[in-house]
This record gives structure tokens, C-alpha cells and sequence, in this order.
């Protein structure tokens, strides 16, 4: 692929604009598969681009690997020649990392032989946006370049987003809009915070329903940014906390259901062929359903998720 510059600017930035992908994805790329600068091999983010160069690349298609160790399979919601939407199971993590030992989300897609993008880099081929480990549910895959950079530019201006279900510790006072900056935690580098200079964050969260004890409560959260942990970090800054989010301040004994009950139960976007808006639905895991049970009527609880009333609520209280 070639693209001609047309004006002094930062390589990143000349093809991030170009790309419509993120800065940590385009500086991936630029160190691992390098570009040509009027032929010359050129590994350098920063370098200043005067006007008028030819800068050419290679988008390589993504290797298939042995992988013997995935014993599980994975719930396809949505799939065509353009993208898949799977139901991510908790527990799963999305992409290799050198402290990974099992089997990812990633290496289950290369050996079923799907076919993926590549503009993320080697170890996150097709993965346009994703989930923490122990959070379930929706998650977008691209099967081409093409695709995966009008997803991420959804992704950046919110035409694609996920409607969440959480249960919490103690009851939301009100349906509540919360904005307010997050970056790392400066303490303990491992969680994120409320931090003044931070990045913008912005949480939408309904009461959908209270347990009898009004220890718990089952709620729905939309995000108008993806910031790292947005929802538990915002959660947090209301004094509330996701069952056993132990990292974000929930202090009950471990339940026997030991994983975070977040669950991205919806997703939207538009498609990148089609331009039709599409929304799909990713059911609930075995443990989540289990834990409403116990606490709630499933009666009710259906009629409080379901999508269209979910949908609702969000447009009309905010």
C-alpha cells in the first residue's frame, strides 16, 4: 500500500489519521513491520515528515499456528465475511502476552482457521477492541483490514458501543450520569483512578432491579468513552463496587461465583459494508444467571433486560 504525504506531520500521526486506527496500534506496527520512506526502511515513530514523500507498507496476513491446548469452544453471535461477534466466556483473555500461558481468545480463532486482520499486530490479529479477563460477553472481531479500521474509527467517535449488566453491593441512590477523568492509579500501577489530569471518562448507569435483602442490585451501564476498567472505576468513585471486584473495593467474603459479574451484554455498531446499524444480543454465562436467581425473580429480571427496555431507559433518562 502507498499513500503520498501531503504536508509536514509525525509519521504516527500522518498514519494514524490515514488508517483511522489507534496511536499504540500504528507505533505497534511502525517497530515490529516497519514502512518505506521513498523506498528507504524507516522504524521510527517520531520521524518528521516534510510533504511529498511516498510512504508504502505491507499488511501481512496473519499465520496460522499450532495451538493443542484449547480444549473449549466459543459461542458465535453474528458472523459474515467481514466480521464476527462472539459471546466471550470470563476467564478467557483476549490476546498471547509473554505472562499467558493458556489458550486465548486469539489462538481459538487462528486454529478454527478464521480468517483475521492483521493491522493490530501479530499477537492481536482481528481484535479491534476488548474485555478483562474475568468480564464476559460481546466482543467484535474484524476478518480484514478493511473492516477492522471502520470498526476502530467507531470505536473512537461511539458509533459502536456496549450496553453492560453489573451487580452490585449496594443500591444505586438514582439513575446517574458520571463524568469524571481516569488514568493509573499513581499508588498501585496495576488499577486505574479518578485522576484529576486523567483522561475524559463518561458512565451512564439504571437501577434495573433491587434484591428483596437491598444488598444487591442488578444495574445496566453504557460508556460514552473505553477507558481500562471505567465501569469499576467509576462504580467505585459512587462507593459501589461489582460483586467480588475485589481490586475495586468490594469487602465481602469471596462468593463461591469468585469472577467479577460484569457481563457486556449488548453490542452495536454499523457495519462496514453495509452501513446498517446492527445490535446482537450476548446471553448470560451459567454463573451470572445463578447468582440472579438466587437473589432475584427471573420473571422480573427478564422484563427488566430485555433489550428494547434497556435501550429505553438509557434514552430517555439521559
Amino acid at each position: 500500500m502507498e499513500i503520498i504525504a501531503q504536508k509536514p506531520m509525525r509519521l504516527d500521526k500522518f498514519l494514524q489519521k490515514n488508517l483511522d486506527i489507534s496511536r499504540n496500534q500504528i507505533e505497534n506496527f511502525i517497530k515490529k513491520e516497519g514502512v518505506y520512506i521513498d523506498g528507504k526502511s524507516c522504524k521510527k515513530c517520531g520521524l518528521k515528515l516534510k510533504g511529498g514523500e511516498k510512504i508504502s507498507f505491507t499488511i501481512k496476513k496473519a499465520e496460522k499456528k499450532s495451538v493443542n491446548s484449547i480444549d473449549f469452544d466459543i459461542e458465535t453471535i453474528y458472523e459474515d465475511e467481514d466480521l464476527l461477534v462472539i459471546n466471550k466466556p470470563p476467564y478467557l483473555t483476549i490476546h498471547p502476552a509473554p505472562s499467558v500461558k493458556d489458550a486465548t481468545l486469539v489462538d481459538w480463532l487462528v486454529k478454527k482457521g478464521v480468517s483475521l486482520s492483521t493491522i493490530s499486530g501479530e499477537e492481536r490479529h482481528g481484535i479491534v477492541h476488548r474485555i478483562d479477563k474475568e468480564t464476559s460477553g460481546a466482543l467484535i472481531v474484524a476478518k480484514n483490514n478493511k473492516a477492522h479500521i471502520n470498526l476502530s474509527k467507531q470505536l473512537q467517535n461511539r458509533t459502536m458501543g456496549r450496553y453492560y449488566l453489573a451487580l452490585i453491593d449496594l443500591p444505586l441512590k438514582n439513575d446517574i450520569l458520571v463524568d469524571k477523568p481516569i488514568a493509573r492509579n499513581p499508588v498501585k500501577r496495576t488499577k486505574m483512578a479518578i485522576v484529576n489530569n486523567g483522561r475524559e471518562a463518561k458512565s451512564a448507569f439504571i437501577k434495573l432491579i433491587d434484591s428483596k435483602e437491598r444488598n444487591i442490585e442488578l444495574i445496566a451501564a453504557k460508556l460514552y468513552t473505553g477507558r481500562t476498567h471505567q465501569i469499576r472505576v467509576h462504580l467505585e468513585s459512587l462507593s459501589r463496587h461489582i460483586i467480588n471486584d475485589f481490586t475495586y473495593g468490594f469487602k465481602k467474603k469471596r462468593d463461591i461465583i469468585g469472577r467479577v459479574m460484569l457481563h457486556a451484554y449488548m453490542i452495536y455498531f454499523i457495519h462496514p459494508l453495509t452501513g446498517k446499524t446492527i445490535i446482537k444480543k450476548a446471553p448470560l454465562f451459567e454463573d451470572f444467571t445463578s447468582m440472579l436467581s438466587h437473589n432475584f425473580s427471573m420473571k422480573e429480571v427478564h422484563e427488566k433486560i430485555n433489550p428494547d427496555h434497556i435501550i429505553y431507559r438509557f434514552d430517555t433518562a439521559f
